[in-house]
């Protein structure tokens, strides 16, 4: 939305000056009418406060991110202002007065705007689709239609707020292997870097031969020493080929299908794509949204190209008259629990609730297999961290050794 900035005078006949966001210039002077101000002139592209410190400003808000906390804490508390009976726009006005971020306070105030002027809550919120997904305006679109958007709110706030705390158990479960990796990286590369090679020249004065482990163990940390901008290098061009191949169709459908086969994180995944899966369509639906179009917005939360191409294959399945559950189940994906539950839901009209059951059961399931592999992974990665020390340890103990068997 472009920003004007503006002359004006008021009822007063005092001038009137400032910048405002507006669709045109007429939705401009529209807006400014019903303030009592009587637009003068108008030019386009100005900020407030123009300048050097304005477009520092700006950059700052376009590299600021909103996250998931984000979303959910602005859902639950437009919901909940709603639900005590609050009006629409009083409820907007007032959460854009908590929101701390100032890009997400911009955006809730021009859906303010937005709803001032007549639009749908849905049509509003949609106009920002990098903050909000279409999850979100669909939600709203069948709340405000069917008269029950306080319900359809909170539903959705409760469904935001399940979201974040599923990326939250994730995120903090990669936490320690990744410090761990981390730390064992710089440990080993310190020992490759500085004091290896100091132990390698005093091998150098005894003129021995080194035993094959020794020697491999020295060219490594001479590569490192003197190659190392070939090894970065090497890894820059071997993530960008690889992002390169994965952004393709054929790549991203290869990978897809190759992370889903790996042991143990395979079958992980598959439960997470289930738990989502599940619990945004027994959303979609709760809130009066139809099926088909609940399945079109579903299939994109899946992140995986082989389980979206399943959906949609199951939604034109639903559009020619079959049920949802016989195409899930053809596909071999989808275990015989989820499928079974969801047949039983369509024949007894409680396919949400059914849906609803499958995803808290997987959530469940999700949780005590990241606590699970989060136990094993410190053992094993400590076992790992002590092989590697221990072999580097022993490639430096054999010639000593020898040297000593020489010299006796």
């Amino acid at each position: 939305m472009p920003a004007y900035e503006f002359k004006g005078l008021n009822k007063a006949g005092k001038e009137i000056s400032g910048v405002r966001d507006a669709d045109n210039e007429k939705s401009l002077r529209t807006m400014l009418k019903r303030e009592g101000i009587f637009l003068t002139t108008v030019g386009k592209g100005g900020r407030k406060g123009g300048g050097l410190l304005s477009a520092e400003v700006d950059v700052a808000g376009y590299f600021e991110r909103i996250n998931g906390t984000d979303i959910a804490i602005f859902t639950r508390q437009l919901a909940t202002l709603c639900k005590a009976g609050i009006p629409l726009v009083e409820a907007i006005g007032a959460v854009a007065d908590q929101v701390e971020k100032p890009k997400l306070r911009r955006i809730v105030g021009q859906i303010k705007q937005s709803v001032t002027e007549g639009s749908s809550l849905a049509a509003a919120v949609g106009a920002h689709p990098e903050v909000f997904t279409p999850i979100f305006s669909n939600m709203i679109r069948a709340g405000e239609a069917s008269g029950t958007l306080d319900r359809v709110l909170m539903q959705l706030a409760e469904f935001t707020e399940a979201n974040v705390k599923l990326k939250n158990k994730l995120t903090s479960a990669m936490m320690y292997p990744i410090l761990m990796v981390g730390i064992g990286g710089l440990i080993l590369t310190g020992l490759f870097v500085y004091v290896i090679p100091q132990i390698t020249q005093i091998f150098e004065d005894t003129g021995q031969e080194l035993p094959f482990l020794t020697r491999v163990i020295i060219g490594i940390s001479h590569g490192m020493r003197e190659y190392w901008w070939l090894g970065i290098l090497s890894t820059i061009g071997a993530v960008y080929g690889f992002r390169r191949w994965k952004r393709s169709p054929k790549g991203a459908e290869t990978w897809d299908r190759r992370v889903l086969a790996v042991p143990v994180f395979g079958s992980l995944l598959l439960m997470i794509a289930i738990s989502r899966f599940t619990k945004t369509l027994a959303t979609l639906l709760r809130s009066g949204v139809p099926l088909l179009t609940a399945l079109d917005i579903t299939k994109n939360v899946l992140e995986n190209r082989i389980l979206t191409a399943i959906v949609e294959d199951a939604r034109i399945a639903v559009k020619e008259g079959a049920n949802l559950a016989e195409p899930l189940k053809r596909s071999g994906r989808f275990p015989p629990l989820v499928t079974t539950m969801m047949a039983i839901g369509e024949r007894s009209g409680a396919l949400e609730e059914m849906l609803g059951v499958v995803s808290d059961a997987y959530e469940t399931q999700v949780e005590n297999r990241i606590s699970t592999l989060t136990s094993l992974l410190e053992p094993l990665m400590i076992l790992g961290m002590g092989i590697v020390i221990a072999i580097i340890v022993f490639a430096v103990l054999m010639p000593i050794l020898q040297l000593n068997e020489f010299v006796q």
